[in-house]
């Protein structure tokens, strides 16, 4: 990669969306697009033993308008995630991530995610091996550490192993994972917040971009951390739920490029990709799945929420369902300011 071309991408990584399992496949993403043209997108998670045993290619389908977005992986066999990168480059991804912080049984019965803060030395054998085969970044996302791990000795141990493989940029989960006791669910909200520590690592890794993962639910918060000296943001379950909300104004308030965009003209701008995904087989509710909470806290969003339950999974569903859902809504907001 090219230094001009490595110093973008770490400028898009200002703000972006987390892999998120089930969520961000890519009509999550071609959606996220249209409201932020900057934004760094991420797909879910991808094992490379399902790219280089399995065969699975079709998991790196996207469609080229998702642009900037960066491919996660899941690993821990060096050669194997080599080769995962080696065909998630060649399919186009600006990045390739691997996954340190998933505390799902099934990613550690594989000795990949989260477990692997406990073995940081096969971490750079596989960052090392990544950059070795692509010409792309090689990212790394993780958590502060894992069970009774001191993440104040583990997580700089950790950072440097990585660094030392060559890792320019990291993506911190501020919290830790337990791998014995709480389901995947209850990481997500149990174990504390630890944002000082993320900050403190800027400290002893200037020159690592490292952006803060973990509870950030707002485009104020995101501009705080910037503001505090981190280099990026990661949100997840927020620009999921209520996207209109962080992405809309993200590239004037994050990047200080173009202006805000609207849930109603995303919306307009999905259906020619909607009709195109209708005619080579799929079903609408593949891609209305996703936009339940685009008009989220807006009057008539439950209306909009509703018809989209009610009529997108019909096999004869198409653009006209999100038409008429608009419009209900719509139609109920302008009531509401009459009255």
């Amino acid at each position: 990669m090219s230094e001009k071309n490595k110093y973008i991408l770490s400028r898009n990584a200002r703000l972006s969306v987390a892999p998120m399992m089930d969520w961000t496949d890519r009509h999550c993403r071609y959606l996220h697009r249209l409201m932020s043209k900057h934004t760094l997108l991420y797909t879910e998670m991808v094992t490379s033993p399902a790219l280089v045993r399995g065969g699975a290619l079709h998991l790196l389908d996207h469609n080229a308008q998702e642009h900037p977005v960066a491919l996660q992986l899941g690993g821990s066999d060096p050669a194997e995630l080599a080769e995962a990168a080696r065909l998630g480059a060649q399919a186009g991804y600006d990045e390739i991530n691997l996954n340190v912080g998933c505390p799902s049984d099934r990613v550690q019965s594989g000795c990949f995610g989260a477990v692997l803060m406990e073995q940081p030395a096969l971490v750079a054998k596989c960052v090392a091996a990544m950059r070795r085969a692509v010409d792309v970044d090689v990212t790394v996302k993780c958590r502060i550490g894992v069970d009774d791990q001191d993440p104040e000795t583990v997580l700089p141990e950790f950072l440097a192993h990585i660094v030392g493989a060559g890792c320019e940029r990291v993506t911190i989960h501020a919290r830790k994972a337990w791998l014995k006791g709480l389901s995947p669910k209850e990481n997500r909200d149990i174990p504390p917040l630890d944002y000082d520590i993320v900050h403190r690592m800027k400290g002893l890794f200037s020159n690592l971009h490292i952006s803060v993962n973990g509870g950030i639910t707002s485009l104020d918060q995101a501009e705080t951390f910037l503001d505090g000296g981190l280099d990026g943001v990661m949100i997840g379950r927020s620009a999921y739920h209520g996207p209109a909300d962080i992405l809309c104004q993200a590239d004037r308030r994050i990047y200080g490029q173009g202006e805000d965009t609207t849930a109603e003209a995303a919306v307009a701008q999905m259906l020619p990709y909607i009709d195109a995904h209708i005619a080579g087989g799929g079903r609408l509710n593949q891609i209305t799945r996703h936009m339940m909470g685009l008009f989220a806290g807006r009057p008539g969003a439950r209306i909009w929420r509703r018809m989209l339950s009610e009529n997108a999974s019909g096999p004869q569903a198409d653009r006209q369902v999100l038409i008429d859902a608009l419009d209900a809504m719509q139609t109920l907001a302008e009531a509401q300011k009459a009255v």
